[in-house]
């Protein structure tokens, strides 16, 4: 169990450049479309904007934003793991910290009342959300997330 945590924080730290942190303000989803040179689209939802940036190779990350400006939740696919730190952001102790349920070179699952991550692989295709329950709008669930 500790061994897949290591490799996945390995690829974490050389995967897709940074994004906007979860539990943070979504001013850096330009910065973050800056740097990777990807497509970036908004979208506004009941109750919450949805921000997607695609890389040329057709990895992404979307960014849900509730109305208070907030990252609520975050969620990738691509061939590579996204820089976990900068995409969690402090509740990166919470990934390291919390107890897991991993299954065997596949995933790993993190549920606690403050925060839940989600990390599937195969194929060599990544893919993946996370979130914080408390900040998820009150008029959404949390399968919004995905």
């Amino acid at each position: 169990m500790r061994k897949t945590l290591m490799v996945l924080l390995t690829l974490a730290a050389t995967g897709l450049p940074a994004w906007a942190a979860l539990g943070e303000y979504e001013s850096s989803v330009d910065v973050d479309q800056m740097y990777i040179a990807g497509v970036h689209r908004q979208q506004v939802r009941q109750g919450y904007r949805l921000h997607e940036i695609t890389a040329e190779d057709g990895s992404y990350v979307r960014e849900y934003v509730g109305p208070s400006g907030i990252v609520f939740g975050v969620s990738w696919q691509g061939r590579a793991i996204p820089n976990l730190q900068q995409l969690l952001g402090s509740h990166m102790a919470d990934l390291e910290q919390s107890p897991r349920r991993v299954v065997p070179r596949r995933s790993l699952l993190i549920r606690t009342d403050k925060f839940v991550f989600v990390s599937n692989s195969h194929l060599r295709m990544f893919q993946g959300h996370a979130y914080v329950p408390s900040l998820i709008p009150s008029n959404l669930g949390s399968e919004v997330v995905q």
